[in-house]
């Protein structure tokens, strides 16, 4: 799912800036650099968004390549991620909230010209500077206090996002957050992946991808849920068996799966039998060899094939060991995989997915990333 350009540029690129020694870090953009125990992982994080910038791990010639993109493309999302319909909510939830009244809830419409909430709203969790709590050598922990109020949503809600390198290229992330009242909470990692870090191929042709999801949620032209699951079977959103990314979004122009006069993803599966146990979501290049799967505990996923990432007059230039800055991030050059819960179910009782948290309900998200060669 994108995040505006005019965001993302607001802000100098951190790939070279020098790394300070002072700890808590109160520069959001200051570099906390890891190493996985062993030496087959490296990743930078700044306090900005909780955000990942850079993740090495070796290729099929034992390279280290980065495969993440613009350094702004990995933040933590929140305090719900996805969409909003009309940018309003009521705690019990309803699918027919009314404009007002005892219990209803307004968040910034920041998006399809003010008529949803994305992730969070105007100043989300991936805008805010966290705090850096604890770090060591392979591991880091943020926190953020949101304050009630906060982009409409009620309660406070304190949130501990810890990410840590471990052997053999793995990559766990969880998320732990209470809250003091009753407020929805669906948090997600935002991270644009190219496992190819833009050396063989600039597109995804090279990608394949396989993940147990029959159904994805239908929405309408402007990606809002409208209440139903669709079958995958036959579409080009069936990826229950491993096929190219690069022919399944060539595949989505008549199905407009990324909304109106959009060729790509940007939807939402729902897995079958995730166990939490082994990896659901696995996703490969067949031409540097690197595979990554995940195992979660999240119910769903959205998927985003960078749809739109591409505008002349502001592009994206690349991070300078991707090409950059004077080359630039293109439409199809990235994958965003999102672990989360079922989207919009804050406005559709149907779903049966209780995402309201507060006082002895507490908000848990861990997915682990595991990197290997094929």
């Amino acid at each position: 799912m994108f995040l505006s350009q005019a965001a993302l540029l607001c802000l100098p690129l951190i790939v070279s800036a020098a790394v300070t020694e002072r700890w808590p870090a109160p520069d959001p953009l200051e570099v906390v650099k890891l190493v996985a125990p062993d030496g087959s992982a490296r990743a930078n994080f700044i306090a900005r968004g909780a955000t990942l910038t850079n993740f090495w791990v070796k290729d099929n010639t034992n390279y280290l390549t980065d495969n993440l993109g613009h350094p702004y493309f990995g933040p933590v999302v929140g305090r719900y991620a996805n969409r909003i319909k009309n940018g309003t909510f009521s705690i019990p939830i309803s699918a027919h909230t009314p404009p007002s009244g005892p219990n209803v809830y307004h968040t910034p419409e920041n998006e399809n010209n003010g008529t949803d909430t994305l992730h969070g709203g105007t100043d989300g969790f991936d805008r805010r500077t966290w705090t850096i709590a604890k770090k060591s050598q392979s591991s880091v922990t943020f926190t953020l206090l949101d304050p009630a109020g906060m982009q409409g949503f009620p309660g406070d809600v304190y949130t501990e996002v810890v990410y840590t390198l471990e052997p053999n290229s793995t990559w766990t992330i969880t998320m732990h957050a209470t809250a003091d009242k009753r407020t929805p909470i669906m948090l997600s990692g935002h991270h644009y992946w190219n496992l190819e870090a833009y050396e063989e191929t600039q597109d995804l042709s090279g990608h394949y991808a396989q993940f147990n999801a029959s159904r994805i949620i239908g929405a309408n032209d402007q990606l809002i849920p409208n209440g139903t699951l669709l079958d995958v079977a036959e579409t080009p959103a069936d990826f229950q068996t491993a096929k190219s990314l690069g022919e399944a979004i060539n595949a989505t122009v008549a199905g407009q799966y990324c909304g109106a006069g959009c060729v790509g993803f940007d939807n939402c599966w729902v897995y079958d039998n995730n166990t939490s146990k082994s990896p659901i979501f696995s996703l490969w290049s067949v031409n540097s060899g690197i595979r990554m799967d995940v195992i979660t505990d999240q119910p769903a996923l959205q998927v985003y094939t960078c749809d739109g990432i591409y505008n002349a007059s502001l592009p994206i230039p690349r991070k300078a060991d991707q090409g950059g800055p004077s080359s630039f991030y293109e439409d199809h050059s990235c994958l965003v995989v999102e672990q989360e819960s079922w989207i919009d179910a804050i406005n559709n009782p149907s779903f049966g997915i209780d995402q309201v948290y507060g006082p002895g309900r507490d908000y848990h998200w861990e997915s682990s990333y595991i990197f290997s060669t094929v």
